[in-house]
């Protein structure tokens, strides 16, 4: 017996991809990335995710091709090691474990067993020092490789902080207010101050570097926009810089050409800053790039410039600066006030994206669906300034319809906005029905639809909470107008309140009969036909955080969780407290599909997982020390198809699977099977053969068979070497292994050949019916018969046919018609 794979954390999304610099493969075909605990791998035509490469148990921090062989890739995390992949097959060949926290990594051509990382200083508090590290190259998959020597030290953690120059010549770097280059060869060390550098701005500190790659030029980035080119730095009283100055705030990455013609550098205005020839004069700009750019990459041929975002967009430019491609993951916000909501039409997540915008964003290809904008207003990037966002979501039972609130945090005097969205289906979009300003005198604090599917075409009901002390019950009605655009309309059916309490959450019951709404410590029950208030409940001290109804076979409790630490489950047919647990809950979430409830604790910096069913006070399933972040939000997404659960404690997981969003903005998600399984081997191999050029050869032959096929079906036949050449499985393994994990031809040669032969066995009964038939005619016919039959059988072999093109040939029946006719004695017309 094989014992049940035990649920484990995996980081499915949301990890931050500007942690290092991304990587284009030798050929441009490919770009690889840094993604939390994972390398992805890219496909530049198709923006498809083709390899998702998981082993390390930390960040990566940084990934770099091998010099010496383009096929590999070294990745470093902080849980220090470095790995080394065989990224076309997402193949780790080797682990190197140096023992230390790897903050930086880098491989240079002129250096053979060796890398070069960034590593804290033993001893000492933020101090970090630019190491050496020798790769062995002993037998076995993991070795460790702990002989360092120390290049620089006092350098900065970032990647950005740190460039190597002309051919490895000298190593630059860079922190606060000073620089360092320490040359090989001469084993000299100088260093520089841009205070003393006459200067008289004080934010003038360090940001980045990059050097030349084939001058004696450093280039360096500063806190107060300003670009400074360094040159004669091998005398530490002789150097000169001169100044670029365009940005109006800190430079975030410096990249140079591949000839070094042109300097490329970006920041948070979102623009892409081209300067020629090192000139001020001379510049061209790509604005509008949608968030601050993080890290600037460049491909070795130089055809191709990736920038990354701070919002984990990455966008692919041309050459001569023009847009090409955008890889967009789940986009980090900044702050997630709309909650995790699922789609109930793509099942995508859906929560803040942009600034003013929704973002859907799909979890099996972690890539976002569409973004849709709400606020509908140009954001401009300044801290203080006070703007339009989105605060609340809600979609109907079956995602017909939309709901949200935006809002301006002003002191004196908010303003907000609640939105209704139709789904329609022409565009395949939502279009805006109904504006309403100023919904409630205070905030929204929550907002739901009634979800039920009867119900819902006939009377949708929209329920709004606020800290105005009241709860507003909002029904479409028609419009009466006979000029009006539009047939229906969203206005406001009932207002509720309890003792001028804040209303602080609201939920319905699973038919859709009971409404809840919670007054700070009191929960109350409304009937949601009436709208009479059925009954309250109370468990002071302590406001209500978060409430939900039981479902199924738990639908009469109902659960709600306060601030001061304690879960209660009250029971609706005898209203009174059923059970009560001492558990300070963050996060309460149902599962639609399943009686289960989730939820997430917060206690001694760790988040804890408790899942359970209202009519049982004891979990089901317990995960303590879920992840060491603060998990703010969750969401059960169902599953397309129901997941064999290996145990009974994991059968909560059969429906839906839970999905986590942390503080940090990483999207976790409990599982049995690993990550990498979300990309089956069919779907990496089609995004790979899609992202290969198109030959002429390849054009000709994808026409002839085109043609082919088509001829095929229109005369109603089945080509059984079409078949076998494109469905063989000995071929496909044959054409789609790695060469280096091949057997021997010897051992292949049989099996292809007999994957070539044509079976006796798959002939239809219809086939050797007729064959039979032929068969008993040929043994009753005279040989003139046979000799026609010959004759006929080769003049079937028409030269036409091994040219490619297909004549009509004649079927089994109409073959024996035409013998009949054969035999027939036609001699007396030739008396006319």
């Amino acid at each position: 017996m094989v014992a049940p794979a035990a649920l484990r954390v995996v980081r499915c999304g949301g990890g931050t991809i500007h942690g290092a610099r991304a990587v284009f493969s030798a050929d441009s075909k490919y770009l690889l990335c840094a993604s939390g605990d994972f390398v992805k791998m890219y496909s530049v035509v198709t923006e498809e995710t083709l390899r998702l490469m998981g082993g390390h148990a930390d960040l990566v921090t940084g990934i770099q091709l091998n010099p010496h062989n383009h096929m590999q890739l070294y990745s470093s995390s902080l849980d220090g090691t470095i790995k080394l992949w065989d990224f076309m097959d997402g193949i780790p060949i080797k682990t190197f474990s140096v023992g230390s926290k790897l903050l930086a990594l880098y491989a240079l051509p002129s250096s053979e067993d060796s890398v070069f990382v960034v590593i804290p200083k033993c001893g000492e508090r933020d101090t970090f020092q630019l190491v050496s590290v020798k790769l062995t190259k002993t037998a076995g998959q993991d070795v460790e490789a702990k002989e360092l020597s120390v290049v620089l030290d006092g350098v900065g953690a970032s990647p950005k902080h740190i460039a190597f120059g002309r051919e490895g010549q000298y190593v630059a770097s860079v922190k606060e207010a000073n620089l360092q280059v320490y040359f090989f060869k001469q084993k000299q060390l100088n260093r520089f101050s841009v205070n003393t550098a006459k200067t008289k701005n004080r934010n003038s500190q360090f940001t980045c570097i990059a050097c030349h790659p084939t001058e004696d030029c450093i280039a360096t980035g500063h806190a107060d926009g300003k670009i400074r080119l360094w040159r004669n730095f091998y005398h530490k009283k002789e150097y000169t810089f001169s100044t670029l100055h365009w940005h109006h705030d800190t430079v975030m990455d410096l990249a140079y050409s591949v000839e070094g013609t042109s300097l490329l550098s970006g920041g948070v205005e979102s623009v892409l800053v081209l300067w020629h020839n090192e000139s001020d004069c001379r510049k061209d700009f790509l604005p509008r790039l949608g968030s601050p750019i993080e890290y600037i990459s460049m491909s070795s041929d130089g055809s191709l410039c990736c920038t990354l975002h701070k919002d984990n967009r990455i966008t692919i430019i041309n050459s001569n600066l023009r847009f090409s491609k955008s890889i967009q993951g789940l986009i980090k916000s900044i702050d997630v006030k709309t909650g995790l909501v699922v789609d109930p039409r793509t099942k995508a997540l859906v929560l803040n994206g942009e600034p003013g915008h929704l973002q859907f964003y799909s979890l099996q290809s972690d890539q976002q669906l569409f973004s849709l904008d709400i606020v509908q207003r140009q954001y401009i990037h300044q801290a203080g300034l006070k703007q339009a966002d989105l605060v609340k979501v809600a979609f109907s039972a079956r995602g017909k319809w939309l709901a949200t609130v935006e809002e301006r945090e002003e002191a004196a005097d908010p303003e907000l906005q609640l939105k209704l969205w139709f789904y329609d289906e022409e565009t395949q979009s939502f279009k805006l029905n109904t504006r309403i300003n100023m919904p409630h005198e205070d905030h929204i604090t929550d907002m739901c639809f009634r979800d039920t599917d009867e119900l819902e075409d006939d009377s949708p009901i929209l329920v709004t909470a606020g800290r105005d002390s009241v709860f507003k019950v909002w029904v479409m009605v028609e419009d009466t107008d006979p000029e009006a655009q539009q047939s229906v309309s969203w206005s406001c059916d009932f207002v509720g309140s309890y003792h001028n309490y804040q209303a602080t959450n609201c939920c319905f019951s699973e038919d859709g009969s009971l409404l809840a709404v919670s007054f700070e410590e009191i929960v109350t029950v409304w009937d949601s036909v009436t709208w009479e208030l059925k009954c309250t409940f109370c468990h002071p001290p302590g406001k209500i955080r978060n409430i939900c109804f039981g479902r199924l076979t738990c639908s009469k409790y109902l659960i709600g969780a306060t601030d001061h630490g304690f879960l209660c489950c009250w029971n609706l047919l005898t209203c009174a407290l059923e059970w009560s647990a001492r558990l300070n809950v963050l996060v309460l979430q149902p599962d639609p599909l399943s009686e289960h409830i989730a939820a997430v604790s917060w206690l001694s910096k760790e988040s804890s997982l408790f899942v359970f069913k209202p009519n049982e006070p004891r979990p089901i399933y317990i995960q303590r020390n879920l992840c060491k972040e603060k998990i703010l939000l969750a969401a059960f997404v169902p599953r397309d198809e129901p997941e064999m659960a290996g145990s009974e404690k994991y059968l909560w997981l059969r429906s839906s699977q839970l999905f986590f969003l942390t503080d940090t903005q990483e999207l976790l998600t409990l599982s049995a099977r690993s990550l990498e399984e979300r990309l089956t081997p069919s779907s990496k191999q089609l995004a790979i053969e899609e992202s290969l050029p198109v030959t002429p050869f390849s054009l000709l032959l994808g026409k002839h068979r085109r043609q082919q096929s088509q001829e095929d079906t229109d005369l109603g036949k089945l080509v059984v070497h079409n078949k076998h050449e494109q469905d063989s499985p000995a071929v496909k393994e044959l054409l789609h292994t790695p060469a280096h994990v091949l057997p021997s031809a010897s051992f292949l040669c049989p099996i292809f050949i007999n994957s070539l032969l044509i079976s006796k066995e798959n002939k239809s009964a219809e086939e050797v019916a007729d064959e039979g038939e032929m068969e008993s005619e040929k043994t009753d016919g005279d040989s003139d018969e046979e000799g026609d039959v010959t004759e006929m059988e080769q003049e079937d072999t028409n030269p036409m046919e091994l040219l490619g093109e297909v004549t009509c040939k004649l079927s089994k029946s109409q073959e024996r018609e035409l013998r009949k006719l054969r035999k027939m004695d036609y001699s007396w017309i030739s008396a006319f």
